[in-house]
C-alpha cells in the first residue's frame, strides 16, 4: 500500500533504537495527525509556544501546542491562561481553596492570584509538536 499525499504511512513496529526494516508493512491507513492529535475538533486551536517557562515539562520555544477548549482543567493540567490579560501557558494548581499557575522551570516563580487579578482558562493542553533542527553541521563529524 502506498501512502496518501501529505500523509505519510505509520510503521506497525515500535522503533527503539534504529529502523525497521524495510520488509515490515504499514498500517492499512495513512497517519492523520488531527485524527492522532485532536479529538474535538471544534473545540481545538494549535498555539505556538515562546519562552522557556515550561522546559521542565518538554515544552521549548516555538513548540506547537495542542489545546482543547472542551476539557474541564484540573489540578496539575497544563494549560493555556491569561492572566490580567496576558497569556501563558503553565500548570494549573489549586491547594483546595484557590488556584495558582507554575512554571517547569526554577527561573520563574509560580503565579498566586490575589483580589483584583484575573484569571480565565482558555484551554489544556492536549499534545506538543516538538521538531528537531532539519540540517546539521558537518563540524566534529
Amino acid at each position: 500500500m502506498t501512502a496518501e499525499p501529505n500523509r505519510p504511512p505509520l510503521m506497525s513496529t515500535s522503533v527503539p533504537a534504529g529502523f525497521p526494516s524495510p520488509a515490515e508493512q504499514y498500517v492499512k491507513s495513512p497517519l492523520d495527525l488531527n485524527e492522532l492529535l485532536v479529538q474535538r475538533p471544534a473545540a481545538t486551536f494549535f498555539v505556538r509556544a515562546a519562552g522557556d517557562s515550561m522546559i521542565g515539562a518538554g515544552i521549548r520555544s516555538g513548540d506547537i501546542l495542542v489545546v482543547d477548549r472542551s476539557l474541564e482543567p484540573h489540578d496539575g493540567s497544563i494549560v493555556i491562561a491569561c492572566v490580567d490579560r496576558e497569556f501563558t501557558v503553565k500548570y494549573l494548581r489549586s491547594d483546595g481553596k484557590t488556584w495558582s499557575l507554575h512554571p517547569a522551570n526554577r527561573k520563574y516563580k509560580p503565579i498566586f492570584f490575589s483580589d483584583g487579578m484575573e484569571l480565565k482558562i482558555f484551554g489544556v493542553v492536549t499534545a506538543l509538536i516538538h521538531r528537531f533542527t532539519t540540517h546539521f553541521s558537518s563540524k566534529g563529524r
